[in-house]
């Protein structure tokens, strides 16, 4: 029985420099590799249109449309946000290394090329690439209502769910959606206030009930929010007070009530069906009821005296 050969990866090797397309060629190759080649930017972005690779290494300085450049058009109009790209240079000057992160690149290595080197930062690249595509393919089918963004507020990506409720209820643009002013202000402000997630949110201006929720610095400049739409209008706080209910737990007793089933509440919250389990676990314990119909009858009663 034959196994089956592991699927080569592909790398785009972008440089005017024949010697060094000839180097790079022969060891990406040798390292069992499929190689692309161009001798500008122009190339590189009509070999994009037709295949994507899994890592293009790209030289700094080229005539015409310098390596700066075509890494931005890589990563905006080639959409290869989540494909590393390594800078070659023979320029060491802090300026030009910072040029090259803030275009989107991930490493730079300085030529003349060192051929082992490379490969090693090759491999790191694209075994991390690699977990952050299986991560976000997990967060895909997890039904989970998450987005990144970058510093300035621009979406870098989305899960479908979020996706949706964003088209459902913002006027949504998939290639160039950015947070609404004021909200890159209260990113700057909730990225330094770590270890305090759960009380850093902000309401959509024009739309008060669709809310994100800062939960993280994913990378140098990729920040990531939960997106959700607010209940807590649903019941006065009273509601939750007088039970001895979290805001969370009102929400989703609130829900139950009207009928709402634990997967519909999970979706409506932007939670885990298994999170809503445990917020109903509390919940019938504070109430000292064992179901869901008796915890239902407290909430409708409660709500009939408060209206």
């Amino acid at each position: 029985m034959t196994i089956e050969q592991k699927k080569r990866d592909v790398a785009l090797v972008v440089d005017d420099s024949p010697e060094t397309l000839r180097l790079l060629t022969d060891a990406l190759d040798g390292a069992g590799m499929t190689v692309m080649v161009a001798l500008d930017g122009a190339s590189a972005m009509r070999i994009v249109d037709q295949i994507t690779p899994d890592i293009v290494l790209l030289d700094a300085v080229m005539p015409g449309m310098d390596g700066f450049e075509t890494c931005r058009r890589l990563k905006r109009d080639a959409g290869l946000d989540g494909v590393p790209i390594i800078f070659m240079t023979g320029l060491a000057e802090t300026e030009h290394i910072v040029r090259g992160l803030e275009a989107g690149g991930v490493d730079y290595v300085t030529k003349p090329i060192v051929v082992e080197e490379m490969l090693a930062r090759i491999r790191v690249h694209l075994a991390n690439a690699r977990m952050t595509q299986s991560a976000r393919a997990a967060l895909d089918v997890s039904g989970r209502y998450l987005l990144a963004v970058n510093g300035a507020g621009k979406l870098l990506w989305a899960t479908p769910q979020a996706q949706r409720l964003l088209s459902d209820t913002l006027a949504y643009a998939d290639d160039d959606f950015v947070l609404p002013d004021p909200m890159p202000h209260w990113l700057d402000q909730a990225k330094g206030k770590a270890g305090a997630k759960t009380a850093t949110m902000s309401a959509f201006p024009g739309n008060e009930q669709l809310r994100l929720q800062y939960m993280g610095k994913l990378g140098p400049n990729e920040f990531l929010l939960r997106l959700a739409k607010d209940t807590s209008g649903d019941m006065p706080a009273e509601f939750y007070s007088e039970l001895g209910l979290t805001t969370r737990e009102g929400e989703v007793l609130s829900w139950l009530s009207k009928g709402k089933t634990n997967r519909d509440i999970a979706q409506i919250l932007g939670l885990s069906p298994r999170t809503v389990d445990k917020h109903l676990e509390q919940i019938y314990a504070k109430l000292g009821v064992d179901n869901r119909t008796a915890a239902a009858t407290i909430a409708v009663s409660t709500r009939h005296r408060k209206s």
